[in-house]
């Protein structure tokens, strides 16, 4: 018995998380002013999976408004941290190990001295400075939001670092020292001194504001406010990144937020309570940035400096990949009966959807990636599993109505029909959730027909004519259209508005 279940952990051990193998895992621990964090990354490089995730709120930078060095206790406590996060990675097999440290240590009079304890537990800080810090925060902007045309903001405990994203690049990076755990501070001092503040900052630092332009929302605590503001907002879809709010919105909820019992706050779904108390101070300094730089929007990125650090070190060619069709295609994969069948459906069905444009296409395309998801599930709850999977998965560069789209789309195919999933219709309008349901009552076609190979599709065709759908087959081929089939290509037909024939 002994001996056979070394041999299962052997195999258990060698197996990879994700289509990538388990040799290719890396981490950032990032040593930051409010906390200090661990993050172990698995699967495709260009879109990859977070295997663990773990941050201890150390406070190295709690004390540097008031006297410039990080106290010893946190100190202690940092170290403690990045400790146990080398021993896990080392237990986990990670072989690449990348440990950065901002503002908290990069000012800090004892900084060099936090490095230099860490140098002797085996771990190599890499301090950063606020360009690059600003840099990597814009770069993970870009990660999660490829097409991200604006400002980004990252704030943090120490800092807040500004950098201008356009056609995939950074133009202008500024880092300033107006981080949560210093604004209590300034705006003790008068309720006009943060914006005075910043307006010298801004100058001092020679940016221009360029008028209309959206804002990228980074780090923890504006997370924690527009978490907030879903939750005032009933917003129907828990998901944070590409959020989006009014540039107005910001000078409402420091409003709200300062009359608002911390006991609420911290009832809020995914609100850690170390966010609750810098709440205040987050959404007044929101406030006053947005009004300097004469925003138009406020978007919300879940990926950060971390992502961007990844993102940075990749070739081009791989950048350029779309990281929603590589995840899903990572997913489909690893879940799939068959490998390799979604391309094939989307081309299939293609012919059908001719007037879909380039942004329909690709939701479209990562439905058929998607195709096979719920083959493992209850039969009976195989539409709910495919709604769950769009709606909640961790995807990005995916907004809130393409996300309503792709459950639509699944729902349909899973055996939902022309119906529209609970609460998915207060996300899109209903001519995008019908054109998806097509799709899927597509997909659900294509998977019957070829039993979930690629083979019986590349010897068939689906076409649209006028008044028709068409599907051709070659004699040799024509016992696939059986019964099923027949009844699936007829409700498609049916929804669509047309007939249908068999061609052969």
């Amino acid at each position: 018995m002994n001996s056979m279940l070394s041999r299962v952990r052997a195999v258990a051990e060698s197996m990879a998380t994700s289509p990538q193998p388990a040799h290719a895992r890396t981490a950032i621990i990032d040593i930051g002013s409010n906390s200090v964090r661990l993050v172990v990354y698995d699967g495709p490089r260009r879109i990859p999976f977070t295997l663990f995730n773990e941050k201890v709120m150390a406070g190295l930078g709690a004390s540097l408004a008031k006297t410039g060095a990080i106290e010893p206790e946190a100190m202690d406590r940092g170290l403690r941290a990045i400790g146990r996060f080398a021993h896990l990675c080392r237990a986990m097999k990670v072989t690449e190990i990348r440990c950065v440290a901002t503002a908290a240590v990069r000012d800090a009079t004892n900084g060099g001295e936090f490095i230099a304890r860490a140098k002797d537990m085996g771990l190599t800080v890499e301090l950063l400075t606020g360009a690059q810090e600003a840099i990597g925060a814009a770069m993970g902007v870009l990660s999660g939001i490829p097409n991200a045309d604006g400002i980004v903001g990252d704030l943090g405990g120490g800092s807040l670092e500004l950098a201008r994203i356009r056609d995939g690049a950074v133009e202008q990076t500024i880092s300033l020292p107006l981080g949560v755990l210093r604004l209590p501070q300034i705006r003790a001092k008068g309720p006009r001194m943060l914006e005075r503040i910043v307006v010298k900052m801004l100058e001092k630092a020679g940016w221009t504001p360029e008028p209309d332009l959206p804002f990228y929302l980074v780090g923890g605590s504006w997370r924690a406010l527009a978490r907030f503001d879903m939750q005032l907002t009933s917003f129907p879809l828990p998901v944070v990144h590409q959020y989006e709010m009014t540039a107005a919105r910001a000078e409402q909820l420091t409003r709200i937020v300062s009359h608002v019992d911390r006991t609420r706050l911290k009832q809020i779904p995914a609100m850690t309570g170390s966010r609750v108390p810098t709440l205040p101070d987050a959404a007044a300094l929101l406030s006053v940035v947005v009004r300097q730089l004469k925003a138009s929007r406020l978007v919300v990125s879940a990926y950060g400096l971390r992502e961007g650090l990844l993102y940075e070190a990749l070739p081009e060619d791989i950048r350029a990949d779309d990281p929603l069709l590589v995840a899903a295609e990572a997913e489909g994969e690893a879940q799939a009966r068959f490998r390799g069948h979604g391309d094939r459906i989307d081309k299939w069905i293609a012919p059908l959807f001719a007037d879909d444009d380039a942004a329909a296409r690709r939701i479209r395309r990562a439905a058929c990636l998607l195709a096979d998801v719920g083959w493992r599930a209850n039969p009976d709850f195989r539409a709910e599993r495919g709604v769950e999977i769009a709606l909640h998965s961790n995807w990005v560069g995916i907004t809130a109505p393409e996300r309503a789209m792709l459950a639509q789309a699944l729902h349909s195919h899973f055996g939902g029909g022309m119906s529209c999933p609970p609460g998915v219709e207060l996300l899109a309008k209903p001519e995008l959730l019908r054109r998806a349901a097509l799709w899927g009552l597509a997909i659900r076609l294509a998977q019957r027909l070829s039993g979930g190979v690629e083979g019986p599709l590349a010897v068939s065709r689906l076409s649209r004519t006028e008044g028709h759908i068409e599907l051709q087959l070659r004699d040799s081929d024509a016992d696939l259209y059986g019964e099923t089939v027949e009844r699936r290509l007829r409700n498609l037909a049916q929804a669509m508005g047309v007939k249908y024939r068999l061609l052969r």
